[in-house]
């Protein structure tokens, strides 16, 4: 068991950690100008760079619970921007910076932001565009620095190595004990951010969470995450996202090494080899794409399908200490062929990897634990300070999400809802109290709007969400994830969304993954004359997926037909939220005519479908 030991606010987590750790390395970056080399920051640099954030912040004059955005991709810099606010006593406001202009002033408008700290000259120019809608915000900084006579102004330069003025001519510099005094300031009861939800419907909420509240989630979790001086955590989740926080924190705390990825998510596995993580931190579809290129080289030669899957069963038992002697040499034979090879693309060194944000497909799971990876799988909800339960080393059950963590119970409504009441619960909405009361109870208890039981030892699986309920006309009740899931577990598909509410029966729209498709078209000798969605062959891959996914489904769930769209969603298109999931009513609103259509047919879906007009679909 690890030690609980932990700062008593995030305002004070870098002058704690410089405390204790010194002159270890605590983060890791590439070098300007893209070279290949990596530069690295001892926890001492990381305070000093962080108190050069907070200084700044002080010249500005913000105040103690002044509202502080940051619009950012993840870099080093948003660290230090992150605990720079913390030690001011301010409270962050993380924006995405995918967001739209309608987003990103609701955000910073609600929040009642004074101060937003861009990544660089462009999210500034941004701003800088909206501010006749935005007059609280009081000054635009830049996190890095930029030529003169762009930004909104003259010494916007917080580039924490090398900080440039921003007191204004004349201005009295702050005191630096006066920033550590700020710092210390701080209770646990302050509120240390605002998270806006990124809601499937309606403008995001802003999720008040206090020092507490975290704090909460850190003393839960601390004792079941391995790690500390040595370990190094490779970081390419959006910090603007709880989760990739919540590892931010937890690494540092540790004593162990924040590894960002290079800025290009495309280069991500490419990456991986080169920084060589011990703990990998991941929304499910790195590790289904990981999955699904090492079986398009096993599917490129004669039986390789089927030896593969053989390897795999190989592997889970031996990961589960149940391998016969009888297969030892199999199992040495597939380490040489297949496990080891996966484990050098992801550095050769990872021990520990965590998903969460989504449910991940158990076939996925197999795949990486017979390659010596274990994964272990998480739920929570910003409103929940990110977690609620957790499968670890010392207690796991794949295909839930774990136990609860120490101090939060868990129980199931009598609808099915889950329920979690605990220190890591937030206090409400921001200026939303109608909201808050149907989030929260008399009781304490948190209404998750997630589906799902509890089984005998304790474990928690969630079945999907209350809202996306499906009714049928003929009074059947459908969980849609649970048919979703089962089709997208073929590589070749990127999306399945069901609909099928107040219909006869359910019917699914369906995205392809244009990666595999091109695969195994190059495999197979296949040419397009069009879109490969309207491709009879790339409808019979897909039809194989519906098939095997209504085996598993009870009859009403049942996809009766489906209809492959030329695109997939994304987040600049509206269907998908900044965090990946997808925006139901959004996307049945823009293909409605495609659902008329599959209802209509009576035969079969349409071997395509065109993306609708934007001025056609509902926001």
């Amino acid at each position: 068991m690890q030690p609980t030991e932990r700062p008593e606010t995030l305002a004070v987590l870098a002058e704690w950690a410089a405390d204790r750790h010194g002159t270890l390395p605590a983060l890791r970056f590439k070098a300007e100008g893209g070279a290949a080399a990596w530069d690295q920051v001892d926890y001492k640099q990381l305070r000093s760079r962080v108190r050069d954030f907070g200084h700044q912040l002080l010249a500005l004059d913000v105040r103690a619970d002044d509202r502080v955005a940051i619009l950012a991709e993840t870099r080093p810099e948003w660290t230090y921007a992150h605990f720079g606010t913390f030690a001011a006593g301010a409270v962050v406001v993380p924006v995405y910076p995918t967001a739209g202009d309608e987003e990103v002033v609701w955000v910073l408008g609600d929040s009642g932001a004074s101060v937003v700290i861009c990544e660089d000259a462009a999210q500034a120019a941004k701003i800088e565009r909206l501010r006749y809608r935005l007059p609280g915000v009081r000054h635009v900084l830049l996190m890095t620095e930029v030529p003169a006579g762009q930004g909104s102004g003259a010494g916007l330069g917080v580039r924490a190595e090398r900080p440039g003025s921003v007191a204004g001519p004349g201005a009295e510099p702050p005191d630096p004990a006066d920033l550590l005094a700020r710092a210390r300031a701080r209770t646990p009861a302050d509120l240390a951010t605002i998270i806006y939800t990124s809601g499937t419907t309606g403008p995001p909420k802003g999720c008040l969470l206090t020092h507490a509240n975290l704090g909460a989630v850190q003393s839960a979790t601390l004792p079941l995450i391995e790690g500390g001086p040595g370990d190094s955590t490779y970081l390419y989740l959006p910090l603007a996202h709880l989760l990739a926080q919540l590892i931010e924190f937890t690494t540092l705390i540790q004593g162990g090494e924040l590894c960002f990825f290079g800025g290009r998510i495309e280069n991500v596995v490419a990456e991986l080899a080169e920084a060589r993580p011990t703990h990998l931190p991941s929304v499910p579809r790195l590790f289904e794409k990981v999955h699904s290129v090492v079986l398009s080289f096993a599917e490129a030669e004669p039986g390789g399908r089927e030896r593969f899957e053989e390897a795999v069963r190989i592997g889970v038992l031996a990961a589960d200490a149940a391998l016969p002697p009888e297969l030892q040499d199999a199992y040495e034979a597939a380490d040489k062929a297949l496990y080891g090879l996966v484990r050098q693309a992801l550095g050769g060194r990872v021990r520990w990897a965590l998903t969460g944000g989504a449910p991940i497909a158990p076939h996925v799971i197999d795949f990486l634990r017979a390659c010596g990876i274990a994964v272990f799988e998480g739920y929570g909800m910003t409103e929940s300070a990110g977690v609620i339960s957790l499968n670890h080393p010392g207690a796991v059950r794949y295909g839930t999400v774990g136990r609860p963590v120490e101090g939060c119970e868990v129980r199931i409504a009598d609808d099915g809802e889950i329920l979690a009441r605990g220190e890591m619960v937030f206090p409400g909405y921001h200026a939303d109290p109608d909201a808050t009361h149907e989030a929260l109870d008399g009781e304490g208890w948190l209404h998750t709007g997630d589906l799902g039981a509890v089984d005998a030892d304790g474990f928690l699986s969630v079945t999907g969400r209350k809202k996306d309920l499906i009714i049928t006309s003929g009074g059947k009740n459908i969980t849609p994830s649970l048919s979703e899931l089962a089709v997208q577990r073929s590589r070749f598909v990127s999306r399945a969304v069901m609909v099928g509410d107040h219909r006869p029966y359910p019917v699914a729209l369906i995205t392809l993954d244009a990666e595999e498709i091109g695969g195994w078209a190059a495999r197979e000798g296949v040419e397009f004359s069009g879109p490969p969605s309207r491709d009879p062959r790339v409808r019979a891959l897909v039809q194989e997926a519906v098939d095997a996914a209504n085996a598993e489904v009870s009859r009403p769930a049942r996809i009766r037909e489906f209809a492959l769209l030329d695109e997939d969603f994304t987040v600049e298109d509206g269907l998908l939220t900044p965090s990946l999931k997808v925006r139901r009513r959004a996307v049945a609103e823009r293909y409605a005519e495609v659902v008329e259509g599959l209802y209509g047919s009576g035969s079969g879906a349409p071997d395509g479908a065109t993306r609708p007009p934007r001025d056609a679909a509902a926001p």
